[in-house]
């Protein structure tokens, strides 16, 4: 699939409001039906492709509220991959600090249930073996590499 061209207004404020606020909607509807509504993503590259998509707990470094973000992601073995693309906007999600700084968390995968892991930021090398895993299970990550200056961090989660 070709790179797609940087959508106008992606950085604006409305653009994260819209990003932050649909999460929280799908958050909402995957815990209620226990995942059978929320946990296929079906936008995007993922239209006729759906990836499947988990529920990831992470504390505010700052509030030391806990937030549940909606995130796709890439089974690896036994560990799960997410990607801190946030669309392709110049700043990184703000589940990627929060995970930095308080690494072992949970998430809510659809007929499994809540799963403990610990988060670490893939190496390069790493990463450049899982990003054309990552491309091929949604392609539009290519697109939001493209689409920002700052390195994209991909995350590995552990089971602990």
């Amino acid at each position: 699939m070709a790179v797609k061209d940087k959508p106008e207004g992606l950085d604006s404020p409305l653009t994260a409001k819209i990003i932050k606020y649909g999460a929280k909607a799908q958050v909402r509807v995957f815990k209620l039906t226990n995942g059978r509504i929320g946990s296929k993503w079906r936008i995007g590259a993922g239209w006729k492709k759906p990836v499947p998509t988990l529920l990831l707990d992470h504390v505010g470094r700052k509030s030391g509220t806990t937030f549940t973000t909606p995130l796709l992601y890439l089974e690896d073995g036994r560990d799960l991959v997410i990607v801190a693309s946030q669309g392709g906007l110049p700043k990184n999600p703000q589940w990627y600090p929060n995970l930095l700084a308080n690494p072992d968390t949970t998430v809510r995968i659809k007929k499994e249930g809540v799963r403990r892991v610990r988060a670490r930021t893939a190496d390069p090398e790493e990463k450049a073996a899982l990003w054309p895993r990552l491309v091929e299970l949604y392609a539009d990550f290519e697109s939001y590499a493209s689409w920002t200056d700052r390195e994209i961090p991909v995350v590995v989660l552990e089971p602990r």
